[in-house]
């Protein structure tokens, strides 16, 4: 099982700016409005779910998981503290 982040942006520099706060180091894609990663473990996915929900106000992006081939979820400061529980209970090792 591969899962899945899409981070999306209409502006230009926002997805550098918020993953180079992620990763604290410059990512250099500032021309970049999509990007996708792909994680082994699922768990992963909680840390930049859970940054990206505490930073929502400072970045103009959107969001969205997959955990089921096909089937995307939009992350958004409402869900996200379920969707890393569901994410935990899911996949508990």
């Amino acid at each position: 099982m591969i899962a899945s982040v899409n981070l999306y942006s209409n502006e230009k520099g926002e997805l550098n700016r918020f993953l180079s706060h992620f990763y604290n180091t410059d990512i250099g894609i500032e021309n970049s409005l999509k990007w996708e990663k792909e994680y082994r473990n699922p768990i992963e996915l909680a840390e930049i779910i859970g940054v990206f929900a505490d930073n929502l106000d400072n970045y103009s992006l959107n969001m969205w998981i997959c955990l089921d081939k096909d089937v995307f979820i939009n992350v958004t400061n409402d869900n996200a503290d379920q969707l890393i529980k569901y994410l935990y209970e899911r996949f508990p090792y």
